[in-house]
This record gives C-alpha cells, sequence and structure tokens, in this order.
C-alpha cells in the first residue's frame, strides 16, 4: 500500500482496537434481538422433532441513496442496471422535491411521472412507482431548503412565508400518506445567498426560520417523521464543539420553542480534493470524533441519520478504489453500531452525473472526485461490494435448526424474517417480524 493510502488510513488503524470495540459490542446490543418461536399442534399441544429454516428478508435500519438518476441515464441499458443496483443494496430513496426545480414556473409543479424532464429531479411520482415496486422506503429532501427556492419567488419575507407554506400544504396533500419522512429544512448554518442554481431569499436571514419551518409542515404533515439536517463541517469537522456546536444549539432552541424534530440529520461528503485529502480527512475520519459527535447529538434523545454521504475514490485505479472501500466499511460499521442511528444515505451511485457535472463528464473538477459506489459504465467499485456484503450478508440472520421441545430461541437483527417448519413430511411457511423494544414471542400452528 502507497504512503498516500497508510497515511489516509491512519485515523482508523491508530484507534482500531476502540474502534472494533465500538462496533461489535454496539451491534450487537443495538441492531439484535431474543426471538423465542414455540410450534404447536391445532389443539396447542407442542410439537417435537421440526425442522427449520429462518431466513431474514428485510432490515428495519435504513440503508439509502439518493434516486436522482433514475430513468436519467443516456441509455436504456444504463437506466436498467442502475435500478437493478439499487434495489439490490437499498431500502430507503431519497427523493428531489427541490423547489427551484420541482416547480421552475409558478402554479406548474412537476409531480406527475410524465412531467417535463429536469436533469438530475426525476419527478416525485416516479421515483414513488418505483420505490412501490420494490418495497423501498421514499423520503423527501426537502421543504424548505431556501438555497434552491424557484427564481420567480419574490424576495420579501411574508410573500416568501405566503408560497412557502402553500408548498407544504400541496405536497402533505398529495404525499402525506406515501412518503412517511420528510427532510423540513437543510443548511442553515451555511453562507449561501445567491447560487447559480437557485437563490436565497430574505427569510434565510430570519431568526425563526427554523422554527417557522417545522411548525407550518407539522400542521399539515401531523404523523409524519420530520426531520432537520445540516452539512458535514458544522456536524462533525471544525464545527464540532460539543453542547456548544452550532447545529447543536440551534436544535436545542428549535426544541425549546416547541419544534417538532422527530430525526437529527448529518451530512458526510469528504468533498475535498487529493492534494488537501490529508489534512482534511485527518479528524473527519477519526473514530474517537465520529463517535464523539454520535453521543452527543444523542443527548437530545432523538434518532439520528446520516443523510448524505461521499467518498472520494479519486480516480479508477485500483488502490484508490480499495481505499475507498476501506473508509467506507468502517464508517457503516460505526455508523450502524451506535444505538440512536436509524439511517445512513449514500449520495450518488453512479460517477460521471453529480450535480455541478456535465453530464457524463469525468474530467470535470466538480463531479465529487469518484466519489459514487458504481463506475461510469455501471460497473459496481469494491465499495458497492463491501456495502452488498454488510447489508445482505454479515447483517443478515440465517438460520437453519431442529426446534428442541416444541420451542426455539434465536438472536437476530431486527427486520422480517420468513419462517419455514418442516415435521413429518408437512412443510408451514410463516413471515414474522423481529422488532426492538416487543417481546417478539411468535406462536406457530403446524
Amino acid at each position: 500500500m502507497s504512503e498516500r493510502a497508510e497515511k489516509i488510513l491512519k485515523p482508523f488503524r491508530d484507534n482500531k482496537a476502540y474502534m472494533e470495540d465500538r462496533i461489535q459490542s454496539g451491534i450487537e446490543a443495538n441492531r439484535k434481538g431474543f426471538a423465542r418461536f414455540s410450534f404447536v399442534d391445532e389443539q396447542g399441544n407442542a410439537v417435537e422433532n421440526v425442522q427449520l429454516e429462518i431466513h431474514q428478508i428485510t432490515h428495519d435500519f435504513r440503508f439509502g441513496c439518493n434516486i436522482f438518476m433514475l430513468d436519467e441515464l443516456e441509455t436504456e441499458e444504463k437506466n436498467v442496471a442502475y435500478k437493478e443496483r439499487f434495489k439490490e443494496l437499498f431500502n430507503l430513496a431519497t427523493l428531489p422535491f427541490y423547489w427551484s426545480d420541482l416547480e421552475p414556473e409558478e402554479g406548474k409543479v412537476r409531480f406527475d411521472k410524465d412531467s417535463p424532464k429536469v436533469y438530475r429531479r426525476p419527478a416525485p411520482d416516479l421515483c414513488l412507482e418505483f420505490c412501490r415496486e420494490n418495497n423501498i422506503e421514499p423520503k423527501l429532501h426537502c421543504l424548505n431548503y431556501d438555497q434552491w427556492s424557484p427564481k420567480w419567488l419574490p424576495y420579501d419575507v411574508p410573500t416568501v412565508k405566503k408560497c412557502l407554506d402553500k408548498r407544504i400544504a400541496q405536497i402533505a396533500e398529495r404525499y402525506s400518506e406515501q412518503i412517511p419522512s420528510m427532510e423540513v429544512i437543510n443548511e442553515t448554518l451555511c453562507s449561501y445567498h445567491v447560487r447559480d442554481y437557485g437563490h436565497s431569499t430574505r427569510f434565510f436571514f430570519e431568526p425563526d426560520i427554523v422554527e417557522w419551518s417545522f411548525e407550518h409542515s407539522r400542521k399539515y404533515l401531523p404523523t409524519n417523521k420530520l426531520i432537520i439536517n445540516e452539512a458535514t463541517e458544522h456536524c462533525w469537522v471544525q464545527g464540532f464543539k460539543y453542547n456548544r456546536s452550532a447545529y447543536y444549539m440551534q436544535i436545542e432552541r428549535a426544541l425549546l420553542k416547541g419544534a417538532s424534530i422527530d430525526s437529527i440529520g448529518m451530512q458526510y461528503h469528504a468533498f475535498y480534493r487529493r492534494e488537501a485529502e490529508q489534512a482534511s480527512t485527518r479528524t473527519l475520519y477519526d473514530p474517537k470524533r465520529i463517535y464523539q459527535v454520535m453521543d452527543q447529538y444523542a443527548d437530545f434523545g432523538k434518532p439520528l441519520q446520516v443523510t448524505e454521504v461521499t467518498i472520494p475514490a479519486y480516480s479508477m485505479e485500483a488502490e484508490d478504489e480499495l481505499v475507498q472501500a476501506e473508509i467506507i466499511t468502517n464508517l457503516y460499521k460505526m455508523w450502524f453500531s451506535h444505538p440512536n442511528m436509524e439511517a445512513i444515505i449514500y449520495w450518488n451511485l453512479v460517477d460521471g452525473y453529480a450535480a455541478f457535472a456535465k453530464q457524463g463528464d469525468m474530467s470535470s473538477g466538480e463531479n465529487y472526485y469518484c466519489g459514487a459506489l458504481l463506475r461510469f459504465d455501471m460497473t459496481p467499485k469494491p465499495a458497492y461490494y463491501a456495502l452488498d456484503e454488510l447489508i445482505n450478508k454479515t447483517w443478515r440472520t440465517n438460520i437453519s435448526d431442529e426446534a428442541q421441545n416444541g420451542s426455539f430461541e434465536m438472536k437476530g437483527f431486527y427486520g422480517e424474517y420468513e419462517v419455514t417448519a418442516t415435521v413429518g413430511g408437512k412443510t408451514t411457511t410463516v413471515k414474522v417480524h423481529l422488532e426492538k423494544n416487543a417481546d417478539n414471542e411468535f406462536t406457530i400452528v403446524l
């Protein structure tokens, strides 16, 4: 391994014992639980010598990715490959609800499946169709992302609030029962004002933007999960100052003012050029810092989400891709182990189509540095295979055994299971859900 690779991986290796201890103990304590099965006949008598096949078929934990390139690629072959790779790995999809692109002309909202195309912004109904067909949970991003306000929106605060209230109500009426979780607001600590892709309004600079956004979202979305989200630097790196962190204090103030925040989102983009990689990631990749951040924000008693993950490979060279895979593996293990974490969402699935890149332009300096899980030709990188190994193998429970005295006890990852019981040549198959904070006692009549 090169000197560069050794330096980048040094934070993980210097803290390996601490990291592995928290990973192993955390996963056992927080991601798995016991289940007890009783096998009886129709009279309620215990059935002996039951042969069992118990296979986990879903995860309760959410592993996700944005779905911004759904049917957006330049060939049908690539579009099919994108869908196949997506559903093989993920049970959560982040849907683009950027106001500037969802409603580029006032009153002409692109909800319908056949709406005019906007690059990296597939219509919500198209995304939801794919999610329904593949048992993938949709997540909305974002109700009030001020930096992506449409250019037709007036600049004054009262008009912005009026239009934003109408937007939230319209989305709620159409999607409240289809999209269980929604990011309410994003990146309010970033120093944005005017960007090429949209513009901020005066509301961005008002002291009540967070509280107002949650109040009006909850008004129309009484039962949906409402999420706050913030950029990487303010969560994990220089901006982290324990309970004196700006993001921490923002959440604390919002909660004290009655904001109905259900989950706390934190981005994790390693948007650093290769020449700045070591200096920029020394803290970001430090296992002790990663757990410090999660432990600190867990004080709120709210679930946490790593909402946007990008780890660069910088090139398609074998070592670059292997380093990316090792970093991602370590990060996912740590995040998965923490009791408050409920979701991890990788950002771009395939290289060459990032927000600021020209379509297919792998030479662009703004293409997230080969930071996706698939190469531009749709072949999986080692990072994709590493996540597949964790999500679909290591973190799944599959058991072949025999029930003694009509009962069987197991420990497994939380999720839905298919239980096949065979006795005397007769086979019975049922589905059960192993849930956290439930008794998980199941009686199966054979």
